[in-house]
């Protein structure tokens, strides 16, 4: 997602900063750039017009004229005013620690509805909660036997009285089946339409009314752009929503719903759906993702991912062959079958600072057949060239080719992969101790290699 708009407004304001001196005709050109690649991302005209005279107000002012940096100056002042569009800091969900939770989840048909109620419930359920899933969608052809099994593949039961009950009978059933069987998430999955009409309205005001939840949540497909943001006026209108779930963001490059959403309904985008696996469910932090979209990385997210990926034994001892320079390909092998669990590499790169235009690096691709050839080459090593990769000549090249079924280039596309993974791990392991200049605040986080 953004990475249209990304390389647009990062282009804008790069103009900007190697100059030592900023006039107000400079501001002027590069605010138009950031206008049109705004628009062009589809972002809500109202917001656009709102954010590039905020930051056009401050530009002009004392803090970037006299600024030493002034070009920098501008980029810090876009990133502030980028998070507080998409709202200040993280939005948690509501959960009621004396009672059950419910979470009523709504949206148009084809949005996701059902796949990010079931990716919801397994993070509650890794976060130590017992959640029900209730089937509400009466409706649409097998919409409640997607849900039992969206449920059954994350381990959590699906309540279901057919589709002949109505939806506010079943959520009275459901409210009981919960206390009796010591759930304390219910997560009611409703029905959509291909648009919105009073009938379905009318039924989501009954089921809210009966049964209060404590969060109303909003599904939006981050692909329609500003017909999301209408969407989510209208059904705020109608129930009062608690917040948004972006859906199918990892097929949208331009981004313009979530820039939109907050300013247009004053309600929180809480999460991303950013894949089709069920723990493709990302908390949505305004900060990290401003510092991405300006291409300044997002470090916090990198870690919480490796940190949930990584076994911790493993990673001490490898942050200890790391300081000593002892990166074998061994290691390597057992870091790219970890490192698969925190999703596809190029996207963790755009996620470093300064990394995101590194081409070579963006070559670095994990999957599962890649890992089949990789593990087979690696095997087919002696050990003491698997502890000592640079004796690995010629002659060996073509022996552990032949050893391993593959090629001689396969080979050494292997070699030149290990070598850049070396480098990366060695950037991750900086960053993770705090060394790296500019970084404050995290040498209480340990990288996990």
């Amino acid at each position: 997602m953004f990475e249209n708009l990304s390389d647009k407004l990062q282009n804008a304001l790069q103009k900007l900063k190697g100059k030592g001196k900023l006039t107000d005709k400079d501001i002027d050109a590069a605010m138009k750039e950031v206008k049109m690649s705004l628009l062009e991302a589809d972002v809500n005209f109202k917001v656009v017009k709102t954010f590039i005279n905020n930051v056009k107000e401050r530009a002009l002012g004392s803090e970037v004229m006299e600024s030493l940096t002034p070009g920098q100056q501008v980029v810090k002042i876009v990133h502030e005013e980028l998070v507080k569009i998409m709202g200040q800091g993280e939005s948690r969900l509501k959960i009621n620690s004396n009672d059950i939770t419910y979470f009523m989840m709504c949206g148009l048909q084809g949005a996701g509805k059902t796949t990010a109620t079931g990716k919801l419930a397994n993070k509650l359920k890794k976060d130590g909660k017992r959640p029900l899933l209730v089937a509400c969608d009466i409706y649409r052809p097998a919409a409640i036997k997607q849900l039992q099994v969206v449920g059954e593949s994350v381990g959590v039961p699906a309540f279901e009285m057919g589709d002949k009950t109505s939806p506010v009978t079943i959520v009275k059933e459901a409210m009981k089946h919960a206390m009796k069987h010591g759930h304390d998430i219910v997560i009611i999955d409703t029905a959509g339409r291909l648009h919105i009409d009073n009938e379905l309205m009318d039924e989501l005001v009954q089921i809210k009314q009966t049964v209060k939840p404590d969060e109303i949540l909003l599904l939006l497909d981050a692909m329609t752009g500003q017909d999301a943001v209408k969407v989510a006026e209208t059904f705020n209108e109608y129930l009062d929503i608690t917040g948004v779930i972006l859906t199918k963001v990892d097929g949208d490059a331009r981004g313009g719903a979530a820039l939109s959403i907050r300013n247009v309904v004053n309600k929180p985008i809480k999460f991303l759906s950013v894949g089709e696996k069920m723990d493709q469910l990302e908390t949505f932090h305004p900060d990290r993702m401003a510092s991405r979209i300006l291409g300044m990385g997002d470090v916090l997210s990198i870690i919480e991912k490796a940190q949930s990926a990584f076994d911790e034994k493993q990673a001490m001892e490898l942050q200890k062959k790391l300081k000593t320079q002892d990166f074998n390909l061994e290691d390597f092998l057992t870091q790219l079958q970890q490192m698969k669990n925190m999703g596809p590499l190029d996207e963790l790169l755009e996620m470093m600072p300064g990394m995101g235009g590194n081409k070579k690096l963006k070559g670095l691709k994990v999957d599962e057949k890649e890992l089949v050839f990789t593990e087979a080459i690696i095997q087919s090593m002696t050990k003491k060239e698997r502890l000592n990769p640079t004796i690995i000549n010629g002659s060996r090249r073509k022996r552990i080719a032949a050893g391993s079924g593959t090629s001689v280039q396969r080979v050494n596309q292997l070699l030149k992969q290990y070598d850049e993974m070396k480098k990366l791990m060695k950037k991750f392991s900086s960053m993770g101790m705090g060394k790296k200049k500019g970084l404050g605040g995290m040498g209480k986080f340990r990288m996990p290699f």
